[in-house]
């Protein structure tokens, strides 16, 4: 049974907030500008061997390489800072225009984008892992501890939670509520919070129930 292509769209996250429910319960948001988007390109199988649609999202004043230049020129728009491919869910021509109600009436998306880069970090800020005695001369406060075994299997296992780069991967959270959509400013509202800085870019699609 062949994939079920699902909407998407780029946006940017606006920052978070908080909204009230019916039963009077404090709810976390997330704001997201999604769109709009200009289509760049419509690919084909005859062309390019699969069907997507590839669409670019907020403009730039910065320097793109020559090829970009004349791909932007070609649809007759400004360079785009977010270039991205989305499945081929309706009938678009290079040059138009998606935006917030390609996700009208969609109940839950899923959210993808980079999180926040954190740099180098030990065990208790990566990993969450208990600290050691603060007192008494103790030197095991924050270090790692055992790494595994003695002499079978000699080596530490793959896997194994330890100090490094924390943050700054590519993240999803899936299910999110769509709490409101305002089409006139492209706002999407979703409970919870999503990956990210403000400012991020997002890719955003509907999600499977």
């Amino acid at each position: 049974m062949p994939k079920r292509q699902r909407k998407a769209i780029l946006g940017r996250k606006v920052g978070m907030s908080q909204v009230y429910n019916d039963d009077g319960a404090r709810v976390p948001v997330t704001l997201i500008q999604a769109g709009p988007c200009t289509v760049l390109q419509v690919k084909t199988v005859d062309t390019d061997g699969y069907e997507a649609i590839q669409i670019g999202f907020d403009d730039t004043t910065k320097r793109v390489t020559k090829p970009m230049e004349g791909h932007f020129k070609k649809v007759n728009t400004a360079p785009k800072r977010c270039v991205r491919e989305i499945p081929k869910t309706i009938d678009a021509s290079a040059g138009d225009t998606i935006d917030l109600n390609l996700l009208e009436g969609i109940a839950k998306v899923d959210v993808s984008g980079v999180s926040k880069g954190r740099g180098f970090s030990g065990v208790v800020r990566r990993w969450n892992h208990a600290i050691g005695p603060k007192s008494h001369g103790s030197k095991s406060k924050r270090i790692l501890g055992s790494l595994g075994m003695h002499q079978d299997p000699g080596r530490i296992v793959k896997g194994k939670a330890m100090p490094g780069q924390y943050g700054n991967k590519n993240s999803k959270m899936r299910n999110l509520k769509v709490v409101s959509v305002d089409l006139e400013k492209n706002l999407l509202v979703v409970k919870g919070a999503v990956p990210g800085p403000k400012g991020g870019f997002l890719y955003i699609e509907e999600s499977i129930v």
